[in-house]
């Protein structure tokens, strides 16, 4: 008869933890393909001291801020930080569309409700990452996916936390 093992839920959350260290064993050629590191050719962008109001138009102030530099304004950790292309719509309540792009960094420690890459049945996914007492799970932002949950007898790899999202409006 075979054994099987049952980790305890505490190996379960330090397997999220520990797992942004690991590369998934099979996928260097999709990682590769998939995600892009960000160029160190940093360009900074003019930026306006006064704020676009959403609401009631106020006047435009004729001044400008520091040079905003993208990058260091989005990445915390260049040398762990890749971006990927999101796809399908389980995550649309997360503000995460088809085609929007994700900037991913693999240093970070993955906590309860942080939006998180993860590698399920050997294939990446984006969605919430839940912790409770006894059970992990991933949960999509959209009610018609439904929620993977992560017992003590399943293993779950997380490759990164999901910093920010650009978003094109055309």
């Amino acid at each position: 008869m075979k054994k099987t093992f049952s980790p305890s839920c505490r190996q379960i959350r330090s397997r999220v933890v520990e797992s942004r260290f690991r590369f998934p064993k099979d996928s260097a050629a999709p990682v590769a393909s998939a995600m892009t590191r960000p160029d160190p050719n940093q360009r900074a962008f003019p930026l306006a001291l006064s704020r676009v109001q959403a609401g009631f138009p106020s006047p435009a102030e004729d001044f400008m801020d520091q040079p905003l530099n993208l990058n260091s304004y989005l990445i915390d950790n260049p040398a762990a930080t890749f971006f990927v292309r999101a796809g399908g719509d389980s995550m649309i309540g997360a503000g995460i569309y088809q085609d929007d792009l994700l900037i991913v960094d693999r240093s970070q420690q993955p906590v309860s409700g942080d939006v998180v890459i993860a590698v399920v049945d050997g294939e990446f996914t984006v969605k919430r990452l839940i912790i409770h007492g006894s059970y992990v799970e991933l949960r999509p932002e959209n009610p018609r996916y439904p929620t993977i949950r992560f017992s003590e007898e399943t293993e779950l790899e997380i490759w990164g936390v999901v910093k920010s999202v650009i978003h094109r409006l055309d």
